[in-house]
């Protein structure tokens, strides 16, 4: 057995007891005290064992930050950490720290972007025996094979609502090598947002600028969150493949935020990748249709002129961590991860094999397929995919392949 296929096979060992409450916990990550993990207690799938696991969207930091607390200790709610990683299998991940709307009507985005940034790097130095930062896709398997997560970072949310260049080649510097254009659901001084004002009919001249720049310093483009036409021209004015990190299909759920047939064909015929988001809101046409009868949309982010200090804001955001879903669902509404598996073969038949992946969006607020608790149920996946007849070779393609060679292709390495 390979020495990365034996480490996959197990989590984190286990000192004493299980599960501790966040005081706990922050207590914990404070004095450096190392608490006791829970054992594996769920099967790994044989070709997810095999395959190189890796998601396109993982949101981290936000609640380290925030509460001081460490991702490499086991939580007792949201979705991600280390341990229940390791357990599910992931080899690799978008380690995306995210900068919300919370913090744009005071102008404290840039600022919240490179303390979330640094703590990402910290952390990721703190739990150096379970995880490294990858700049490559090189990286990302020399990383795995010595059975370790790569965290390869990216950003969700602006380096800056202006869009200073400079700003962008200090956090390359930082050794960020993915970034989403848009300011998450806002409109920002060069794209428009697939849910926001449309202020310039795609991208304007500085959004081609900044596309240029990403190019030359081989950094990954992700336009998740962009206007249809914003993606067609960042595709056209890129000279790279770009990515779709998260989202579904508007063709199965006709939410803004899905990609549109014309826009995942432009996409993947540049070489680029559709990572497939994990909710119901848009992959399941039946809970869509719920939530628009009864107008129960996902709410817009708190934006409060009020908070005068970025620590009155952090003390708002506080408030709706972990950033997960946490209503009720019917059962007849409930979606299913054979429903996700449909969602991934309907762009498979699309765009092809070579152009579909996994961007979980965990952590981030999805309505998680009643399979899959966390991310420790990535296998779930799998076993769906194979359900649906693919090959052991489609299938890996999927589930990380893809990602890599996405990654390889615009990093040169």
């Amino acid at each position: 057995m390979k020495r990365r296929d034996l480490i996959k096979s197990l989590t984190l060992l286990p000192i004493a007891g299980s599960m501790f409450p966040i005081e706990t916990l922050k207590a914990a990550s404070a004095t450096g005290m190392s608490l006791a993990l829970d054992p594996p207690t769920k099967p790994m799938n044989d070709l997810h064992h095999q395959a190189l696991v890796m998601d396109g969207h993982t949101h981290v930091m936000t609640r380290e930050l925030l509460f001081g607390t460490d991702i490499g200790q086991r939580y007792t709610d949201g979705t991600v950490d280390l341990p229940r990683a390791k357990e599910g299998g992931v080899d690799a991940m978008f380690f995306t720290v995210y900068t919300p709307e919370h913090y744009y009507p005071g102008r404290f985005e840039t600022k919240n972007t490179f303390r979330v940034v640094n703590l990402a790097l910290d952390q990721i130095e703190k739990n150096n025996a379970v995880i490294e930062l990858a700049l490559t896709a090189s990286d990302i398997e020399s990383i795995t094979k010595k059975g370790k997560i790569a965290a390869f970072l990216d950003l969700e949310g602006p380096f800056d609502l202006d869009g200073d260049i400079n700003l962008l080649r200090a956090l390359y510097r930082l050794g960020l090598r993915s970034m989403q254009l848009t300011a998450h659901n806002t409109t920002n001084a060069f794209i428009d947002t697939c849910n926001d004002v449309s202020r310039w009919g795609g991208i304007n001249e500085l959004g081609k600028t900044i596309i240029a720049e990403m190019n030359r310093l081989g950094m990954v483009i992700n336009i998740a969150h962009a206007s249809n036409d914003a993606i067609l021209q960042t595709v056209e004015a890129s000279k790279d493949p770009v990515i779709y990190s998260h989202g579904g299909f508007y063709s199965i759920v006709p939410h803004p935020r899905c990609i549109t047939d014309e826009a995942a064909k432009a996409l993947a015929a540049k070489g680029g990748v559709i990572g497939i988001h994990f909710g119901s809101l848009f992959n399941n046409p039946k809970y869509w249709e719920w939530q628009t009868d009864t107008k129960e949309t996902t709410p817009a982010s708190v934006q409060s002129t009020e908070l005068k200090t970025i620590e009155e804001v952090d003390k708002e955001l506080m408030k709706e961590v972990p950033l997960n879903f946490t209503g009720e669902i019917p059962d007849e509404y409930w979606m299913h991860v054979d429903q996700l598996a449909k969602v991934i073969d309907y762009g498979v038949n699309l765009v092809g094999e070579d152009h579909m992946a996994i961007g979980s969006d965990l952590d981030g607020g999805p309505e998680l397929p009643r399979e899959i608790k966390d991310i420790s149920d990535f296998p779930q996946i799998t076993m769906a995919m194979q359900r649906l007849g693919y090959s052991n070779k489609r299938i890996k393609k999927i589930l990380g392949l893809n990602w890599l060679r996405v990654i390889r292709e615009v990093t040169g390495g």
